[in-house]
């Protein structure tokens, strides 16, 4: 029997560290940078990172990687000595839109807001590093404990994502904790409360068989497997890259994902 090691985060600790808002500044620039240079996407680089489209855009904006011809005239305007009411009427934009369009000047955060935003990219953070070491350990040729328990960690590491079956359901999943305060094997996917579990094993079923056919580009859920909960055991192996999907399935299922 295989003993999976708990990362169950049950409760957070009372006592949080000490932000640095510059450094979380120049941490959020280069994960936003870093994911929408791989998605292309504002609205799916902001489910990705769990922040709201227009902050990621303003980000992208600081970090020179977009630019807009606003942004460039709202800067002359101010710059001319030009009120902001006045660059409204000018622009025949809203305070708010205005401000889409502009680059942060500088890291003032309510405490509240740089404990969150830190959180955000701590989750960032994990994900990607279980994703990674998950990879590695296919790639390598890992033992079945050492795969196991690396899938299991991106099991935990994504509880609460937004992800998309290739039919179009949005889902998230969560894990629950036992008497013993670590996670039973099971996940809870939502919105569909009232159905049962997916099952570890079931997970782990497909895991291997996916794993043995390694170079298969495998275009819809059942062609890895004809078990329950599958559409969803899909979607989870497409974002952790244990299964390669057709470019037109996965363009898709991001699409989707942008529409919500």
């Amino acid at each position: 029997m295989i003993v999976l090691e708990e990362k169950n985060g049950r409760g957070r600790s009372p006592h949080k560290p000490n932000y640095s808002p510059e450094e979380l500044m120049a941490e959020r620039l280069d994960a936003v940078v870093e994911v929408y240079m791989k998605l292309r996407e504002i609205k799916a680089t902001a489910l990705e990172l769990d922040l709201p489209p227009n902050k990621v855009k303003k980000l992208l904006i600081t970090a020179k990687v977009l630019s807009y011809p606003e942004t460039g005239e709202i800067q002359r305007l101010l710059n001319s000595g030009k009120t902001m009411a006045e660059v409204q009427e000018a622009m025949r934009l809203s305070h708010a839109a205005i401000n889409t369009y502009l680059p942060y000047s500088k890291c003032v955060y309510k405490t509240a807001e740089i404990s969150q935003n830190a959180e955000r990219m701590a989750r960032y953070r994990e994900r990607k590093a279980a994703v990674q070491s998950l990879r590695s350990i296919i790639e390598d040729g890992g033992t079945t404990g050492e795969m196991e328990q690396n899938l299991w960690n991106c099991v935990v590491a994504f509880q609460q994502y937004p992800f998309h079956t290739s039919s179009g359901l949005t889902f998230s999943y969560s894990l629950k904790t036992g008497r013993n305060g670590a996670y039973t094997k099971e996940l809870f996917i939502a919105p569909q409360e009232n159905s049962k579990p997916l099952a570890w094993s079931s997970v782990q079923l497909v895991f291997f068989k996916a794993i043995e056919k390694r170079d298969t580009v495998f275009d819809r859920p059942k062609a890895v497997g004809n078990i329950r909960g599958i559409s969803y055991i899909y979607s989870l192996f497409c974002r952790f890259g244990v299964i390669k999907v057709p470019g037109e399935v996965e363009e898709r299922m991001r699409s989707i994902h942008e529409s919500n």
